[in-house]
C-alpha cells in the first residue's frame, strides 16, 4: 500500500508524520501525538489506523492532514459548486464503487477534477481515466461526504438534461435554439427549460433571495444569495448560456434579440410548497449577458416586529412612535439591511379600516391588503416628490415614502408630518444619529425637523446559528473583555462564559447558519435631542446623548444576541462593526 510506505518512510527526523501535521494544525495535543507514535512502534500499525481507532480527531481534520502529507489538495465538496457536465461523464455506479465524486471538467485540457476518499488509489484513477477519456486530477475528500454527494447529486442533478441540451446545440452556431412561446405563454418541455426550472426550484428550496447566472470564459456559474451571502452551487457549460438567458427572457417578457442594453422583467414561479414573484434584470458583460433574479415570496406573510429581532426598550420606543397620530419615523441602513421588511411589518401592525394608508415605493415588493400602494414611474413623471405632493390631496392618515433622496422630498415629508400625518421613510445612513445631520444637509430647516421627527431606527441583518447543529464553546478571554467593554452595565456574567456556533450540517449547507435576524438601534427624538438638532450638533454628540438616555446601539444589540445564542461574534462584527 502506498500509504503504508509513506508512513514507514516518515519515521526519519526530516519527514513529518501524520501525527506531526495534526499537531501543527492544532487538532491533537503533543501528548496525543507522542502516544500515536509510541503505539505505531509497539503494534506496527500505520498512524492513520491508530488515529481512526482512537477517534481523537474529526474526519475532516484527518483528511486535511493526509492531503498535506501526500501533497494532494483538499476540497470540501459540500461547498463546491456541482457540475452536471462532470456528473454526466462518470456513471454513478463507478463513483459509488471507488468512493469518488466528479467536481468539474476542463474540456480544453481534457482534465477531470475528482474528489477521492483515497487519492493514492492508482487503480481507481486508471479506471476512471479509461472510462471517461479524461486525465484525472485527484483531490482529497471525506469518505462520508463523498457517499452523501454521490447519493444526492446524481439523483437531483441536471446531468441528463445538460447532456441532451448539448446535443441540441448546433456546432456551427454553438447556441441552443429558442422555442417561441406563441400566444399561450407556455414554454414547450425542452431540456434547457428543465435546467431553468431546476435553477429556480433549488432557489426556493434553499431559501435564496437572489439568483446570479453569470457567464465566465469557459462556463456559466450559478450563485445563490442565501441568508445574505452569495454561494456558488452550480456550473453549466458555456454553450448553454444563450439558451438559458433566452428562456428566462421569454418568461420575463423581455426582447430576446436585444443583448446590447440592460433589460428588466418579471414573472411568477410556483412549486408544490409556495409561489414566488421573480424580478429579473439582465446586464451585458464581457462574456455574455448576466442575469440576476430577485425572489419575492407571495406566501408566508409579513413577520411581526418581535420576529424581526426587536425587543425590550427598542421595541417600546418604536411602538410608542408608531401609535402617535403624526410625525416622521425614519428607518436607516445600507441596501439589503431589511429596511423594507421592517416598514412592511410596521404598516401591517397599524393597518386598520379606520385609517387611510398610502405608500410610494420603488419597487412594490409585497402587496398588502387594504393599503393603497403606488409604484414610482420616473419616465411618466411620478417621482417620490411628485407622488408625495399628490398624496396630500388623497386625505391620508399614514404615508410611506420609499426613500428620501433630495431636499424637495425631505421638505414635503416634514410638511406632511406637521399638518397631521404620520410619515414613514428610509435613509441610507450607517446609524440612527447620522440621519439627523443628513436631513439638515439636504436643506431641511432645523426648527421644523426638531418638531417633526419622532424616532429614527438603524438596522442590519445577520445570520442566525442553525439550532440543529449548534454547539457550545468557551470564548477567548480577549473577546469576553471586549464584550464587557461594549455592553457595560447591560451584561454582568456570574459564572464561566459560554458562547455558541454552528458546526454545519446538510440542512444548513454546512455553513452553521440558518435564517436571519435583525440588530437594531432605536433613537427616540426627546427634548434634549431636539435641542441638539437646533444647535446643528454632530452625529457623535447626538449618539452620546441618546446613549445617556438609554439607547442600545446596534453593536450592543448584536452582542446581546450572541450571549443569547442566536448568532456568532463573527456575524456581529461583519455587519455592525463601526
Amino acid at each position: 500500500m502506498p500509504a503504508q510506505l509513506l508512513n514507514n518512510n516518515s519515521q526519519t527526523d526530516n519527514v513529518k508524520t501524520l501525527a506531526d501535521i495534526l499537531l501543527s494544525q492544532g487538532s491533537i495535543t503533543a501528548e496525543q501525538a507522542r502516544q500515536i507514535k509510541f503505539t505505531e512502534i509497539q503494534t506496527g500499525k500505520i498512524q492513520e489506523e491508530i488515529i481512526l481507532e482512537q477517534g481523537v480527531v474529526f474526519e475532516e481534520a484527518l483528511v486535511r492532514a493526509k492531503s498535506t502529507l501526500y501533497n494532494i489538495p483538499y476540497l470540501n465538496i459540500e461547498t463546491a459548486p456541482t457540475s452536471p457536465e462532470a456528473l454526466s461523464i462518470l456513471p454513478q455506479q463507478v463513483a459509488q464503487r471507488f468512493r469518488v465524486f466528479p467536481v468539474s471538467i476542463d474540456k480544453n485540457n481534457k482534465v477531470l477534477n475528482l474528489v477521492m476518499s483515497d487519492p493514492l488509489d492508482l487503480t481507481a484513477i486508471g479506471f476512471v481515466e479509461q472510462k471517461t477519456g479524461y486525465h484525472v486530477k485527484p483531490f482529497a475528500g471525506e469518505p462520508e461526504k463523498i457517499d452523501r454527494m454521490v447519493a444526492t447529486s446524481y439523483s437531483s442533478s441536471l446531468a441528463k438534461e445538460v447532456t441532451e441540451a448539448l446535443k441540441e446545440v448546433a456546432p456551427e452556431k454553438r447556441r441552443v435554439q429558442v422555442v417561441d412561446t406563441g400566444r399561450t405563454g407556455v414554454i414547450r418541455e425542452e431540456k434547457v427549460s428543465e435546467i431553468v426550472r431546476h435553477i429556480l426550484g433549488f432557489s426556493v428550496k434553499s431559501r435564496a433571495s437572489d439568483i446570479h447566472i453569470e457567464p465566465q470564459e469557459r462556463s456559466t456559474r450559478v450563485r445563490y444569495r442565501i441568508d445574505g451571502i452569495l454561494q456558488e452551487k452550480l456550473t453549466t457549460p458555456k454553450e448553454l448560456h444563450d439558451g438559458l438567458v433566452s428562456r428566462i427572457k421569454i418568461l420575463s417578457g423581455m426582447k430576446i434579440d436585444e443583448k446590447r442594453i440592460p433589460q428588466d422583467g418579471r414573472f411568477n414561479f410556483s412549486t408544490d410548497e409556495e409561489e414566488v414573484d421573480l424580478r429579473v434584470s439582465t446586464l451585458p458583460t464581457t462574456w455574455g449577458e448576466k442575469v440576476v433574479i430577485r425572489l419575492l415570496k407571495k406566501t408566508g406573510g409579513i413577520p411581526e416586529l418581535p420576529e424581526l429581532g426587536l425587543r425590550g426598550l427598542a421595541l417600546k420606543h418604536l411602538e410608542d412612535s408608531i401609535t402617535r397620530p403624526h410625525g416622521i419615523i425614519l428607518i436607516t441602513g445600507p441596501t439589503g439591511s431589511g429596511k423594507t421588511t421592517t416598514l412592511y411589518s410596521i404598516i401591517q401592525r397599524i393597518n386598520t379600516s379606520k385609517v387611510n394608508i398610502v405608500t410610494l415605493e420603488d419597487p412594490i415588493e409585497y402587496k398588502i391588503a387594504g393599503v393603497n400602494q403606488v409604484q414610482i414611474n420616473a419616465g411618466a413623471g411620478l417621482t417620490f416628490a411628485s407622488g408625495l405632493r399628490s398624496f396630500l390631496r388623497q386625505d391620508p392618515n399614514i404615508i410611506l415614502v420609499g426613500e428620501i433622496r433630495d431636499q424637495e422630498t425631505a421638505d414635503l415629508a416634514v410638511q406632511a408630518s406637521l399638518t397631521g400625518h404620520l410619515v414613514f421613510s428610509t435613509l441610507h445612513t450607517t446609524d440612527a444619529s447620522g440621519a439627523l445631520p443628513r436631513m439638515l444637509d439636504m436643506g431641511a430647516e432645523p426648527y421644523l425637523l426638531a418638531s417633526s421627527i419622532t424616532a429614527i431606527m438603524a438596522q442590519r441583518v445577520l445570520r442566525k446559528i442553525h439550532p440543529e447543529c449548534r454547539v457550545e464553546y468557551t470564548p477567548d478571554e480577549k473577546i469576553v473583555t471586549a464584550f464587557k467593554d461594549v455592553l457595560g452595565n447591560l451584561w454582568k456574567p456570574s459564572g464561566p462564559v459560554k458562547f455558541y456556533k454552528g458546526e454545519g450540517c446538510n440542512v444548513c449547507g454546512n455553513t452553521g447558519y440558518y435564517g436571519r435576524v435583525g440588530v437594531f438601534e432605536v433613537l427616540p427624538v426627546t427634548e434634549k435631542i431636539s435641542r441638539l438638532i437646533l444647535e446643528h450638533s454632530s452625529a457623535a454628540d447626538i449618539e452620546k446623548q441618546a446613549r445617556d438616555e438609554g439607547m442600545i446601539t446596534m453593536k450592543q444589540d448584536g452582542y446581546l444576541k450572541v450571549i443569547e445564542g442566536l448568532t456568532t461574534v463573527e456575524e456581529v462584527l461583519r455587519v455592525a462593526q463601526e
